[in-house]
């Protein structure tokens, strides 16, 4: 073991150790020449060819960029031993949580890690050379100190290789985890996207029911003797998973690789599209074990407990929940916008006023006019008794015509004689021509 305060390259100066396995260990140092924190692992192996697998590693992680993967910047061999360096990730893994705190994790967040995970599947299984972890476990997942995922140690990685028969498959070197290994796996028959896919199933299981998944090999065993899959339904397990969601573990933790999803895309959108119905309380209502086991002492709450107050959606995953309070709410981004409305109110006060006034003067000069024009009637007697006999007769368009010739007033006359015509109920009221005025302010 390298002891504190050892200098590899002349450059990374170890401070702790992190982990250690049967095949490598992992350790905590400074890079010297950058200040910067990195993560050291070493492989224990002199085995030639296992050397070259770890150096593969190496070149592999060099060429991924992706924010739930760890980025590699060196490799070098010293002392008959060699080292990865790569992205330092602190925080506890999920298994390091689930020991210390047993118990199922809640559901919105184990999707909305699953929504990070396989978009970091589809990232790697969609590359030019088709890169397979082949080791997904709890212990693998960190959690970062932002709320995110991250998937580390590609000690099982494989670049998927084309053999003689032109069908594509890889083999195993270091070996499975059973618990989280699928079937194709263990009997070193190859793996394929869909052997990620059975890992990152049993990973969610164990997460959202808090119990480990039996070993593909047990089941496999169960159904050949024609008994019952030892695997049973998650929302079984614990209510507040759901049937939809169970049903999607069931399919992805098939033990023929072809009953899988085909891709990590499918698995995704089959989970995004449950996610998206968490989101609304209806979804609460609809489907009673969620509601009863919101109470539930048993929930894993520790990662919910060191949350910190962000969106632990962010980033690249579009799962959202519905409840967003502990967002701190964000300043209009455009204030220009907010100050034309204004103007435009203003704008909009100040030319009604002027209307009203308009229109206060404008009665105001037909009221002068009515009674200029009753003012020269009363003034002229004269004329009194000529304008009551022979009144003007105005025409449709309101100008008054010229008096009537006498033979028209004999007529008129005759008329009159006549028995008069019952009053009108309902007079028309003179037209008023008002004088001409200016729309000039």
């Amino acid at each position: 073991m390298l002891a504190p305060d050892a200098i590899l390259q002349d450059r990374y100066r170890i401070i702790r150790q992190l982990g250690k396995g049967g095949m490598g260990a992992v350790y905590e140092a400074i890079d010297q020449r950058l200040d910067a924190v990195v993560a050291l692992k070493e492989t224990f192996s002199v085995d030639e060819r296992l050397r070259r697998q770890f150096e593969q590693e190496a070149r592999l992680l060099a060429q991924l960029h992706h924010p739930a993967l760890p980025r590699v910047s060196d490799y070098f061999t010293e002392g008959g031993r060699a080292f990865l360096v790569m992205q330092f990730i602190s925080g506890a893994d999920l298994a390091e949580i689930i020991s210390q705190q047993p118990g199922p994790f809640p559901r919105h967040q184990v999707i909305a890690w699953a929504d990070q995970l396989l978009d970091a599947l589809v990232y790697l299984h969609t590359r030019d050379r088709q890169i397979i972890h082949r080791d997904i476990k709890p212990h693998n997942l960190k959690v970062t100190a932002n709320g995110q995922i991250a998937l580390l140690d590609f000690g099982l990685a494989k670049a998927q290789t084309t053999d003689v028969s032109g069908s594509n498959s890889s083999t195993s070197i270091f070996g499975y985890t059973r618990r989280y290994s699928p079937l194709e796996q263990i009997q070193d028959q190859g793996t394929t996207p869909q052997s990620d896919i059975y890992a990152l199933g049993a990973t969610l299981y164990h997460l959202l029911t808090g119990v480990k998944p039996p070993d593909a090999l047990a089941r496999a065993a169960a159904l050949v003797h024609s008994k019952s899959d030892p695997l049973l339904p998650a929302n079984e397990v614990h209510g507040a998973v759901g049937s939809e969601i169970a049903a999607i573990l069931s399919r992805a933790m098939a033990l023929s690789a072809e009953d899988r999803y085909p891709t990590a895309s499918e698995f995704r959108g089959a989970l995004r599209r449950v996610g998206r119905m968490d989101s609304s309380s209806a979804k609460m209502i609809a489907d009673p074990s969620i509601a009863e086991s919101v109470g539930d002492a048993t929930l894993n709450t520790m990662v919910v407990r060191k949350a910190p107050s962000i969106d632990p959606f962010d980033s690249y995953s579009i799962l959202k929940p519905a409840e967003t309070t502990w967002l701190t709410p964000k300043q209009g981004r455009h204030p220009g916008v907010i100050a034309a409305v204004l103007v435009s109110v203003v704008i909009a006060i100040v030319s009604a006023c002027y209307s009203f006034g308009y229109l206060i003067d404008s009665r105001a000069s037909l009221v002068d006019f009515a009674k200029a024009s009753s003012g020269k009637n009363e003034s002229n007697p004269a004329t009194a008794h000529q304008n009551k006999s022979e009144k003007p007769r105005p025409n449709a368009s309101g100008v008054a015509m010229p008096s009537a010739p006498p033979a028209e007033s004999n007529r008129k006359n005759e008329k009159q004689k006549r028995p008069a015509r019952r009053p009108d109920p309902h007079p028309k009221s003179p037209n008023v021509t008002p004088p001409p005025f200016s729309i000039a302010p």
